[in-house]
């Protein structure tokens, strides 16, 4: 169902009725497309509390923004920059592009108190120049269990970064990456600095030291691998089969036998194959893997059902048949396949939680459990399956998304839904389609044991 408020809202007699009446005004979010694959602008890069040792300017001349000398600055503030040609940030500000495609602060060196005044020091100047749809990404330590005042302040940052993620607005989003390895992080910050994560703000993402295995090819990065993704015959299943068929990967197209000729439309239509049994069987994963016998690289665990009610009205049932096929599922299958070996060297598994499940929601304590429990699995589980698989384990865990379920809300709650997030609007399958994408993705073996909301920064919670 189309968002009508959006439309109206950019229009001049919206724009001007919303601000009399102090309305939310989003704006249109500029998501990936073939022909338009970066942000438009350049990017910006500054440092706070001094040299990180983290070599960047290579990771981030290859995220496909246009940069130039004048564009790529390091240094924010007093005492920070040693670099050659460095700069404090109203400088670099003044001699920067005029469209500020992206901003990336590197406050990894952050220390002290003191030092956080240098994160403000860069930012302040250059945030209003930041184009609509535009990126902040902050770059952060891991936390020093050793050192209070360095875990102190880098915990700060993510208090800084959800602030400035819900007052940022248009359209523009704001992210915290903790790193040790500026390559290892490259997957992450071509997916933050792009189209392609237009729903992601407000989130923390720890990137281990890990770097990719081999060479990536960065356009068709899934070519040769194959991978199954429950639930695709329809919805967010089936933008992520489109996504992930995009990037060169051979979709298996999962549904249940009531879904089989959708699942068989939606398989031919991306050269990929359908499989259809009921996820729930206690056999589902030996089947799943009787069907590879080649083996699996990417396993995307979408499937999932509603039954909402509160709980002094909820049967068992509806409770069971929640947690079932949302939870017990995806521990089963996933424990088939793992045992079996059917998830090759550097698989990755990605498994749908839900906001629901982070923050609560009335009537949906089926539900939520069932999604908050996949985020229990996701951290319990991706150490042990990296070592003993090489197989990643994360989550994505999606707001308000725009599919046949929402459209079916009463009205005045799905607005509420729309709206209740920093970019003021609900988000769309593809949203969570490139989140899952590039979590799957051959370069992000360091990027484990993460559960990322791809909510607009929901209201909702953190």
């Amino acid at each position: 169902m189309a968002d009508r408020y959006l439309s109206f809202t950019a229009t001049a007699p919206g724009r001007f009725l919303t601000a009399r009446l102090g309305l939310p005004q989003p704006a249109a979010l500029s998501r990936w497309t073939a022909e338009r694959p970066s942000l438009d602008g350049h990017l910006l890069h500054l440092t706070a509390g001094g040299p990180s040792g983290l070599d960047l300017a290579p990771v981030l001349a290859r995220t496909g923004l246009p940069t130039t000398a004048k564009a790529l600055v390091s240094g924010a503030g007093s005492g920070t920059g040693s670099s050659a040609g460095a700069t404090d940030p109203a400088t670099a500000h003044a001699h920067a592009p005029a469209a500020v495609a992206a901003v990336v602060l590197d406050a990894t060196g952050v220390r002290d108190v003191d030092a956080l005044a240098e994160v403000h020091a860069a930012l302040h100047p250059v945030v209003r120049s930041v184009a609509a749809s535009g990126r902040v990404v902050v770059l952060g330590a891991p936390l020093d269990a050793r050192d209070h005042h360095q875990a102190a302040v880098q915990q700060a940052l993510e208090g800084f970064v959800r602030s400035l993620g819900k007052e940022i607005g248009r359209g523009r989003t704001v992210n915290l990456v903790r790193l040790t390895d500026a390559s290892a992080a490259e997957s992450t910050l071509r997916f933050l600095l792009s189209p392609k994560s237009a729903y992601v703000s407000g989130q923390v993402i720890g990137v281990a030291a890990e770097g990719p295995d081999g060479p990536v090819d960065w356009d068709l990065p899934l070519t040769g691998r194959t991978a199954l993704v429950t639930g695709a015959a329809r919805g967010i299943g089936e933008a992520v089969a489109e996504t992930l068929a995009r990037y060169g990967a051979h979709v298996v197209v999962l549904d249940v036998p009531q879904a089989a000729e959708d699942a068989r439309r939606v398989a031919a239509r991306l050269g990929g194959s359908a499989l259809t049994l009921d996820i729930t069987a206690a056999d589902a994963g030996e089947r799943i893997a009787a069907e590879l016998p080649d083996g699996l690289d990417v396993l995307i665990h979408n499937a999932g059902i509603t039954r909402d009610r509160r709980l002094v009205n909820m049967p068992a049932e509806r409770w069971s048949s929640v947690l079932d096929v949302n939870l017990a599922s995806v521990l089963r299958t996933t424990d088939a396949l793992l045992a079996k070996g059917a998830l090759r060297q550097g698989g990755r598994i990605v498994a749908t939680a839900s906001i629901a499940g982070l923050a609560g929601n009335a009537g949906q304590t089926n539900y939520g459990a069932s999604k908050a429990g996949v985020a229990g699995l996701v951290r319990s589980l991706a150490p042990r399956a990296l070592a003993e698989h090489g197989v990643t384990v994360n989550a994505v865990a999606p707001g308000f998304i725009e599919t046949r379920m929402t459209a079916a809300v009463p009205l005045f709650i799905r607005e509420a839904g729309r709206r209740m997030n920093s970019l003021a609007q609900g988000g769309l399958p593809v949203d969570v389609a490139e989140t899952t994408a590039w979590l799957a993705h051959p370069a992000s073996g360091s990027v484990n044991g993460q559960v990322v909301r791809v909510c607009g920064q929901s209201l909702l919670g953190a």
